[in-house]
C-alpha cells in the first residue's frame, strides 16, 4: 500500500533533492543557482528552520493491530473513524468504551496503545511523563440532561444549573418543586408530585468530570469543588434517591427503566435513543439546547497550547460554562492520549497515518451529536503525526 510519510532531513540532503528536480542546463548558471538557494532559504525561514520533507514510501500497515479504549463520550465517533480507516488502510484498531479513568490507567500500564479521555491529563501526570506523551483535544461534544417524566413526554424542560445541582445534592426531591414549575409555566400543571431519581455514572468517567465541573462552575455555592471529578460521592445517593449506571449507555438505560428519573449523557446517546433533553441556562442567562453552533461558541474563547506535548490541564474548565450568548454550557473537548515514541515502528507509522487521516478526512463525516474542533486542533493532530517515532 502506498502512503505518505514525513521525515526530518538535513540541509545538504534537501539542497540535493531541491536541485535534482531541475535540468542541469537550467541550473548551470551560478546566478540561477543562487536564486534557487535564496528561494530555498525563504522556504526554510517560513518553516521556522525546521524542515519536514514529504516523500513517498511504500509501507504496508494493513496487518497492524492496535488496542485502544477509554471514554464512552466519543465512542460512537471513534468507532466510526476506526472502521472507516480499517476499510481504507487495513489497520485494525480495537476500541473499548471503558470510561476515561480506566482508559488512562490501562494506557499507562501498557495495555492500550492509545487512550481517549474527556478531560486531559492532570498536571501531575503530565509532569511525570513530560516529553513522552502526546494529547490532542480532537473532538467536541456536549453533555445533555435527559429525563423520564411520562406526564410531559418529550417536552423540553427548562432547567438552571442551580436546580440541577440541588437535584443531585438531594435538596430538590419532587418534580413539582416550585422552582421547576416557575421555569416551565406551560406544563406546570402536568409536573407530578413524584420523587426524582438522580442517575449517575457508576464508573470512573470523564463525562462525570465534565458534568460536575459545570455544576461547580455555574453553582459553586451549591456544588463545591470536592464534588468534582471522575468519581463522585453523590449526596442524593446517600439519601436513597439516586442510582448508578456504567457508561453513557448504562445511564441512558437506567433513565429509560426508571420513571421520574433524570440523568446526564453525551448528546449522541440522547439523539440515538430519541429521549427528551433539557434547555439549560448558560452563562449569558439564555436557555439553550445542545447544537453544533452552541458547542463552537463555547470553544471560541478557549486558549489551547500550541503543541501536543504541552500541558492541557484546565482546558475543560475553560470550555464548560463559557461566556457567550449562544454557548451551550456543558460543552467539552475530548482527548486522544498517546506516546510520542513506540517500540513497534509499524505501529508508530499506522498511528501517524491515522492521526493524519482524521485531520484530513475524518472531520468530513462527523457522527450526529459531535462537532469538529477548531482548525488549530487539526494542526495539533498533524503536528502529533510528525512527532511520532517508532523503532
Amino acid at each position: 500500500m502506498e502512503i505518505f510519510r514525513v521525515r526530518e532531513i538535513g540541509i545538504e540532503e534537501l539542497k540535493e533533492s531541491w536541485f535534482k528536480g531541475f535540468p542541469m542546463r537550467t541550473i548551470g548558471s551560478k546566478r540561477i543557482r543562487l536564486l534557487l538557494l535564496a528561494a530555498l532559504a525563504a522556504a526554510l525561514a517560513t518553516a521556522g528552520a525546521v524542515v519536514w520533507w514529504q516523500q513517498q514510501q511504500k509501507v504496508d500497515i494493513s496487518n497492524v493491530v492496535m488496542n485502544a479504549g477509554g471514554a464512552t463520550f466519543p465512542a460512537p465517533q471513534v468507532i466510526a473513524w476506526v472502521e472507516q480507516f480499517r476499510k481504507e488502510r487495513g489497520t485494525v484498531i480495537n476500541y473499548r468504551a471503558i470510561g476515561s479513568g480506566a482508559g488512562q490507567a490501562q494506557f499507562f500500564d501498557g495495555t492500550l496503545d492509545f487512550a481517549c479521555s474527556d478531560p486531559p491529563l492532570k498536571t501531575s501526570d503530565w509532569e511525570k511523563y513530560r516529553g513522552k506523551v502526546l494529547q490532542i483535544p480532537w473532538l467536541m461534544g456536549a453533555v445533555v440532561i435527559t429525563y423520564n417524566i411520562p406526564e410531559i413526554g418529550n417536552h423540553s424542560l427548562k432547567l438552571t444549573p442551580e436546580i440541577v445541582a440541588r437535584i443531585y445534592k438531594g435538596e430538590i426531591a419532587y418534580w413539582d418543586d416550585p422552582s421547576i414549575k416557575s421555569l416551565n409555566p406551560e406544563i406546570a400543571d402536568k409536573l407530578p408530585h413524584k420523587e426524582i431519581i438522580a442517575v449517575y455514572r457508576s464508573d470512573s468517567s470523564g463525562t462525570t468530570e465534565v458534568f460536575t465541573t459545570f455544576l461547580n462552575k455555574a453553582a459553586p455555592d451549591i456544588w463545591p469543588k470536592q464534588l468534582v471529578g471522575k468519581v463522585v460521592d453523590w449526596p442524593a445517593a446517600k439519601l436513597g434517591r439516586a442510582v448508578g449506571g456504567p457508561g453513557n449507555a448504562g445511564v441512558m438505560q437506567a433513565v429509560r427503566a426508571n420513571p421520574y428519573s433524570i440523568g446526564y449523557v453525551e448528546w449522541n446517546y440522547a439523539i440515538e435513543q430519541k429521549t427528551p433533553m433539557a434547555a439549560i441556562r448558560n452563562a449569558a442567562g439564555k436557555f439553550v439546547l445542545p447544537s453544533n453552533e452552541g458547542i463552537a461558541a463555547a470553544a471560541a474563547g478557549a486558549k489551547l497550547p500550541s503543541s501536543p506535548l504541552d500541558n492541557f490541564d484546565g482546558v475543560t474548565a475553560a470550555v464548560v460554562y463559557a461566556p457567550g450568548e449562544n454557548a451551550y454550557p456543558i460543552s467539552s473537548f475530548t482527548f486522544i492520549i498517546l506516546w510520542s515514541s513506540y517500540e513497534d515502528k509499524l505501529k508508530a507509522i499506522a498511528l501517524s497515518e491515522f492521526l493524519t487521516w482524521v485531520a484530513n478526512e475524518g472531520y468530513r463525516n462527523v457522527v450526529p451529536g459531535y462537532a469538529a474542533p477548531p482548525e488549530n486542533v487539526r494542526q495539533l493532530l498533524l503536528e502529533a503525526a510528525r512527532i511520532l517515532k517508532g523503532g
